[in-house]
């Protein structure tokens, strides 16, 4: 099932316009500015976990846990595994995927 959305991915990449092709990189490439914005929020203290997991915005909600987490301050790779494994998240969740249990652990500890 997964392929076959990638297929019809690609053949809609193909059948788009050159207009459409440059809007889609405009889109994707401020919502690369935005989570690194918001990486950069999370390492100078502006922003914190909670803030980022309560977020609506699209950008932010497919960002990757595990980037996030790498963000904080004192948060290396290391401690970023244990609290990855700890709350049972895969290392390609993002945060928009987070299950119920999940969500509730990382509150709960950066709460």
């Amino acid at each position: 099932m997964q392929d076959g959305r990638r297929k019809a991915s690609a053949v809609n990449a193909l059948e788009r316009t050159p207009e459409e092709r440059m809007a889609a990189l405009d889109k994707a490439m401020e919502a690369r500015r935005k989570r690194q914005a918001v990486k950069e929020q999370l390492r100078n203290g502006s922003a914190t976990l909670v803030e980022l997991l309560d977020s609506d915005d699209e950008a932010v909600r497919k960002m990757r846990i595990v980037d996030a987490l790498m963000s904080i301050p004192y948060i290396g790779k290391g401690k970023t595994e244990r609290i990855m494994e700890e709350a049972c998240i895969s290392e390609k969740k993002r945060v928009g995927g987070l299950g119920k249990r999940q969500r509730e652990y990382l509150l709960e500890r950066f709460g």
